[in-house]
């Protein structure tokens, strides 16, 4: 079990590894919800990405270990490497070949080893788990672990803290870390705030799982929302639990829809950010998404998008 008073303690454990990141209002997409609209901008964190938050607070933690290993889509294992740094540890990152160039080369620019296996992060994981039994790695997964969902949860005691009055939190949902850990936060303190988690419609594996009531295998495929790829683990121990008794809501986004939202994230409001930070501003362009009940929060979940896409995708080419 995951609490509320981990969440604190997780808040007052890594206060000095992360950033307090902004929220910031979007007239933009104010108008086009309905509503009052908030960016909380986390692609603003030290590693352009949420992640750092559960890396950070579970390798805090560690007792004497040979090093750090995962699995990752890119920015757990950016989050992972920066953490590892902080504390002394070496750290092999396991990816798919699936996942982006810019996002292999930032985890090595932080002197951890990106080591590619396979073309699923399933199949990474594999490896991540030799590290922990042949050579006494610790094995700290990118979502469904407590101290990793705690770490995620700071990001919900922020909101809080900035928006009091916020009344829905659109979250970036994958392997639902991210989720578990903001809703439990602030349905702790906030018991009415609505959570509606937003993933795309390809590979979504968490809102397969939901649907049929058990975590399954999906098949994971190229998607601009490439950091929500991934499954969800079939022995999945908190996440899909917690994502199935605290989010009031799903929403599945297109392709188009979700270069859209990065689109206009990019024009309208001056952020750039990769597809998975972009779907609640895609949803709300797609009408999936409103702000008649009170101000809703975006959850901007990270910017490490390849620059040349990027530019793509806002001249519309992508």
């Amino acid at each position: 079990m995951v609490t509320l008073q981990d969440v604190s303690a997780a808040a007052e454990r890594i206060g000095d590894m992360i950033r307090v990141t902004p929220c910031r209002s979007s007239a933009s997409l104010s108008r086009l919800a309905g509503g009052q609209v908030w960016l909380k901008c986390e692609h603003l964190q030290e590693t352009g990405a949420f992640k750092l938050r559960g890396a950070a607070n579970a390798a805090a933690r560690l007792g004497d270990v040979a090093g750090v290993t995962t699995a990752s889509t890119g920015n757990h294992g950016r989050a992972l490497a920066h953490a590892a740094r902080q504390l002394g540890l070496p750290a092999v990152i396991c990816v798919s070949r699936l996942v982006p160039r810019n996002k292999l080369d930032a985890i090595k620019a932080l002197g951890a080893e990106a080591r590619v296996i396979g073309a699923s992060q399933d199949e990474a994981f594999e490896e991540a788990r030799r590290l922990k039994r042949d050579e006494g790695f610790a094995l700290i997964p990118p979502f469904d672990h407590p101290d990793v969902i705690a770490g995620q949860g700071t990001l919900g005691l922020e909101i809080i803290d900035q928006i009091p009055d916020a009344a829905t939190i659109a979250v970036p949902l994958s392997g639902g870390g991210l989720l578990a850990g903001v809703a439990l936060a602030v349905k702790g303190l906030r018991p009415d705030i609505r959570i509606v988690g937003i993933s795309m419609e390809r590979g979504a594996a968490m809102a397969a799982s939901l649907t049929a009531g058990h975590p399954v295998a999906v098949e994971e495929v190229e998607t601009l929302a490439d950091s929500l790829g991934g499954g969800i683990g079939l022995n999945n121990r908190l996440t899909f639990a917690m994502c199935r008794d605290l989010m009031d809501r799903i929403v599945l986004l297109t392709e188009a829809e979700i270069a859209a939202g990065i689109r206009h994230l990019a024009l309208e409001d001056g952020e750039t950010v990769e597809g998975a930070a972009a779907v609640g501003a895609g949803a709300i362009i797609a009408g999936k998404l409103r702000a008649e009940d009170g101000p809703l929060v975006l959850i901007l979940s990270g910017g490490n998008i390849d620059p040349d896409r990027h530019a793509a995708i806002v001249r519309g080419e992508a």
